[in-house]
């Protein structure tokens, strides 16, 4: 019993920590950026224009992000950041060596990690009997 509550704490602490890491690291500069006044310029990997790839860069890495830590819809939020996350290392880092992709993979893995485990007892999804 003492075994998984601390799984759970550490499913939390885990969900708290990338998940504000990627909303303060990453997501809130590129959220500003989207919203400022400068012109876009954004690595244009799918070939959708640089404002629809900022676009969907910031609601993988704000919006998703923030429901990872509220551990709402926590699958589902998790694979947009997972495969925001692979874009990162392979396509846009893809040919920068290990080190530009180390981050992404670090955040790639956990994010993998999170999706198979789920969000723990502590989660909006487990006290609102959410089953995803």
């Amino acid at each position: 019993m003492l075994k998984a509550k601390f799984i759970d704490l550490a499913l939390l602490l885990l969900r708290l920590s990338f998940g504000g890491m990627m909303i303060y690291g990453h997501g809130w500069g590129k959220l500003l950026r989207l919203i400022g006044d400068e012109p876009i310029r954004f690595r244009d990997v799918f070939g959708m224009g640089p404002e629809i790839s900022l676009a969907l860069a910031v609601f993988s890495e704000v919006l998703c992000a923030l429901l990872l830590m509220a551990g709402l819809f926590t699958r589902w939020a998790l694979l947009p950041l997972i495969f925001t996350m692979f874009v990162a290392a392979f396509i846009a880092h893809g040919g920068d060596g290990f080190s530009e992709q180390e981050k992404a993979l670090m955040y790639m893995v956990a994010f993998i990690g999170l999706f198979f485990s789920g969000p723990g007892k502590y989660s909006v999804d487990t006290v609102a009997k959410i089953k995803i």
